[in-house]
């Protein structure tokens, strides 16, 4: 079954280019999408979440660490929706474009972006299993990358 993700095929979208150049290799967020599916996992996942993630859910309790990841190498804010219980669900926005890496662990449900909240790192790395989640996530996406040019040269 294929993957999706909120945007994922808008123009808008498709022309985003990381702000590093050392980082020009991922492209676009579809790119790193891809890349992504490869580096998910139940330890880059929420806590509260883990006993439901899977290799066919692999973008659940992603969200956050996901999102840092994605301001990192293309700038942008970090946005929140509000969820039941008290959690933000956090999405990318860069410019006028708008979307969500991780949206596809809601199934069908549609979320409304245009009421989120901007979302600061320093509050979300405040807990240190988020910091962590986020820091292997980022170090297997940079690790993925670099055995693929490898293999490329």
């Amino acid at each position: 079954m294929p993957h999706y993700f909120y945007g994922m095929e808008l123009d808008a979208v498709r022309e985003i280019r990381p702000v590093s150049e050392a980082l020009a290799w991922i492209g676009s967020p579809q790119t790193l999408f891809a890349v992504l599916l490869q580096c998910w996992s139940a330890e880059t996942c929420a806590p509260r979440l883990r006993d439901g993630w899977s290799k066919e859910d692999p973008t659940r309790g992603q969200c956050s660490v996901t999102a840092f990841l994605v301001q990192d190498i293309f700038g942008g804010k970090v946005f929140g929706v509000l969820r039941e219980g008290g959690n933000y669900h956090c999405y990318n926005v860069i410019g006028d474009c708008v979307f969500d890496l991780t949206d596809e662990q809601f199934g069908g449900e549609k979320l409304d972006y245009t009421v989120g909240i901007e979302q600061q790192r320093e509050t979300h790395f405040a807990r240190e299993e988020k910091r962590l989640r986020y820091e292997l996530l980022r170090q297997r996406v940079l690790g993925f990358c670099r055995k693929t040019e490898e293999n490329n040269v």
